[in-house]
């Protein structure tokens, strides 16, 4: 299992409430120890609050960074917080430390605090609860094909045997790479083989209807993404796309490098309106839900519509999420 990002997601409230509280309970004691009341705490920790609203506001861009480059910049902002404070504070005749570099080690005293119980509540208590979802997540993966592919194989034994020991070792194939022991990362070249076999499979139960478009040459087949990323995008382009057109249809993989990043895109025409459809929903929440945990606020799925076409975009890292 790939360690999730150390450094804390402060947009979420939860997290934000949290690292607030730590310097609040720091703020109290500071103040205790000095022999001032609330009030007093409240100015200890207010420049810490303003800092922690700050990384708030920079999280997408700490997260992209080394943990210590983001412990050293907010630390940063801090110093030139409880700076400018102190100076409000004296104006207002509200100061209650003798040196304004007291402020300073104040906020990195509690903004330390507060990043390290962040710190150890992700590797001591969310590391497991994750780990679980995520395994929970990838087993619901499991293709909706199953008995139209048994039907396919029955109607070939009798008059085509060899193409149906061909679907069942494609099946087989595809089967073993679901039910494996779920990995949290895998490289493309195992994704687009994954998506080729369940495409083959397809076409079997399809035929002429079943058309394929593949872009993906240019594509870096070392870089690691989700398990089951590809695949379910795919089933979903055939189940929404292909199988409600009379005539079929063709159904568009593509993978490319964008600087730093991985872009998939699947790409099927928007079902007849008179078509009865359940839509795109199940496979794509669990996707998007499993991009959230494996890359918080790191990599995306979007789906819209684009000239008469569904499109599912997929963008992620090419860089391992950091330990």
């Amino acid at each position: 299992m790939t360690t999730l990002a150390r450094w804390p997601d402060l947009r979420s409230p939860a997290v934000l409430l949290r690292a607030a509280g730590v310097v609040a309970v720091m703020a109290l004691a500071l103040a205790w120890w000095a022999g001032q009341g609330v009030v007093g705490a409240a100015i200890w920790a207010a420049p810490s609050w303003a800092t922690l609203a700050l990384g708030a506001l920079l999280t997408p861009w700490l997260q992209r960074r080394p943990y210590w480059v983001a412990v050293v910049a907010l630390a940063l902002a801090g110093a030139l917080a409880a700076l400018a404070w102190a100076l409000v504070t004296v104006r207002l005749g509200w100061a209650v430390l003798a040196h304004p570099w007291r402020h300073v080690a104040a906020v990195w005293w509690a903004l330390g605090a507060a990043l390290g119980y962040l710190d150890w509540r992700h590797h001591r208590l969310s590391a497991a609860p994750v780990e679980a979802r995520l395994q929970a997540l990838q087993a619901r993966m499991r293709p909706h094909f199953l008995f139209n592919s048994l039907n396919s194989v029955l109607a070939l034994l009798r008059r085509e045997p060899a193409r149906a020991e061909a679907l069942l070792e494609d099946l087989a194939e595809l089967y073993r790479a679901l039910l494996a022991e779920p990995r949290a990362l895998v490289p493309l070249s195992d994704e687009v083989a994954l998506a080729r076999t369940y495409l083959a499979v397809e076409q079997v139960r399809l035929g002429e209807r079943l058309r394929q478009a593949w872009h993906v040459d240019t594509a870096p087949m070392d870089a690691m993404l989700p398990a089951l990323t590809l695949q379910p995008l795919v089933e979903n382009a055939i189940r929404h796309g292909v199988e409600p057109q009379p005539d079929g249809a063709c159904v568009t993989v593509e993978a490319f490098r964008d600087d730093d990043h991985l872009v998939l895109f699947v790409r099927n025409p928007m079902p007849p309106p008179e078509a009865a459809t359940r839509g795109h929903g199940l496979a794509l929440a669990n996707l998007r839900e499993r991009l959230a945990l494996l890359y918080p606020g790191r990599a995306r799925l979007r789906t819209y519509a684009s000239e008469g076409e569904f499109v599912a975009q997929v963008r992620l890292p090419l860089k391992p999420v950091a330990p």
